[in-house]
């Protein structure tokens, strides 16, 4: 009886678990959101044609204090600056991971606000152009 009782249990469990329904295609909403972070992964990421992430880590954390940030921490092993701005409108705060990419290396900016959460494009424009101009400048040592 005990057994029989049992094997009924985790009949009905298997069954219900079978019922319950799975989406086999994502959703507008999903598909939406994947391109949102597509778009915004593509604003946020730069390539720079240089092997040397120590030097760019320099550049990155120069470029941040020329902005007006104050680098909260900085770990060049693990190629992670992060720093924060305060402003008389808003506050922010950008992380910026440096990592190689074969003959390449990877700049990837991830600001906030506290107000509004993630950033506008035109934020990460400002930084990136800044960079590129240091990139350009320590490339050619001009001071």
């Amino acid at each position: 009886m005990r057994r029989a009782l049992l094997l009924a249990l985790v009949s009905s469990i298997a069954l219900a678990g079978g019922c319950a329904r799975h989406r086999m295609l994502p959703d507008s909403s999903d598909i939406a959101r994947d391109q949102n972070q597509l778009e915004q992964r593509s604003y946020q990421t730069r390539a720079f044609d240089t092997t040397d992430g120590e030097q760019t880590m320099r550049v990155v954390i120069a470029t941040l204090q020329d902005l007006g940030f104050v680098i909260d921490q900085a770990n060049p092993g693990l190629g992670v600056v992060s720093g924060t701005r305060l402003g008389m409108r808003n506050n922010m705060r950008i992380t910026v991971t440096v990592r190689p990419r074969g003959s390449q290396v990877l700049v990837r900016a991830n600001a906030q606000t506290p107000s509004a959460g993630a950033v506008s494009a035109w934020h990460y424009q400002e930084f990136f152009g800044a960079l590129e101009k240091s990139m350009f400048l320590t490339a050619h040592e001009v001071d």
